[in-house]
């Protein structure tokens, strides 16, 4: 069963949906690894975008993990990544979170984004998820914190500072979503609000290529630039 089945007022919203869903059960049906295939994440960024972005040990001594071109290549201006967590205003509760966390962002207003994917940091950000669900939609994506991730660019938090040695290549630029926004598609944003009662907009934070970025180079953000 499709999810949209259950939720008929906004698959009315996509007629096309279900012309193209008889076209492709069956040959799913028929062929699941092909199917599978095809659903790869990496895949469809690489053939939507024109590249690939990959976790792996940093370029850098003593950094860390760090994130990288693996293919293809980033045109400038292009959003190369996105920062997922939970979000908190800033008189919002976020002291024993924020014990050991090198992943917490903060915004030009205060606004500060966990991206830790571990520990209190994780069960708050799945709690928050399973609070904020209607039905089968879910509001957020929640598979940044698994090794299953279904989108590839929810690995901003991995981005490293820049050094002297390397420059920056790409920058931070904060966004509300609007509440207009489509409630099916919130299932891919990375990012929730702490708090349920919070009538602000959603903030999310991107990240930016400064200019083009080819395979094998690593992503360099400067910490202290953040465009609103």
């Amino acid at each position: 069963m499709c999810l949209l089945d259950l939720i008929p007022e906004i698959k009315l919203k996509y007629p096309e949906i279900h012309s193209v869903q008889s076209q492709t059960i069956p040959k799913a049906i028929s062929n699941d690894q092909e199917c599978q295939r095809a659903l790869n994440p990496e895949e469809v960024l690489f053939s939507t975008l024109g590249f690939n972005i990959i976790r792996q040990p940093s370029s850098l001594e003593s950094a860390g993990i760090g994130v990288f071109v693996a293919k293809g290549f980033v045109p400038e201006g292009t959003v190369v990544s996105m920062y997922p967590g939970t979000v908190y205003e800033n008189h919002e509760p976020i002291f024993f979170q924020s014990i050991g966390n090198p992943f917490i962002f903060r915004c030009i207003d205060g606004v500060l984004i966990d991206g830790n994917n571990r520990g209190i940091s994780k069960a708050i950000y799945r709690s928050c998820s399973k609070r904020d669900q209607i039905g089968p939609l879910k509001m957020c994506d929640v598979f940044w914190l698994t090794t299953a991730m279904h989108n590839p660019l929810a690995v901003g938090q991995y981005v490293n500072n820049c050094s002297s040695e390397k420059e920056a290549n790409v920058c931070y630029q904060e966004l509300n979503i609007p509440k207009c926004f489509p409630v099916e598609f919130k299932q891919y944003l990375p990012n929730i609000n702490y708090s349920h009662e919070i009538e602000r907009p959603l903030r999310c934070v991107v990240l930016v290529a400064l200019r083009n970025i080819g395979p094998g180079e690593e992503l360099f953000s400067n910490y202290y630039t953040v465009i609103s």
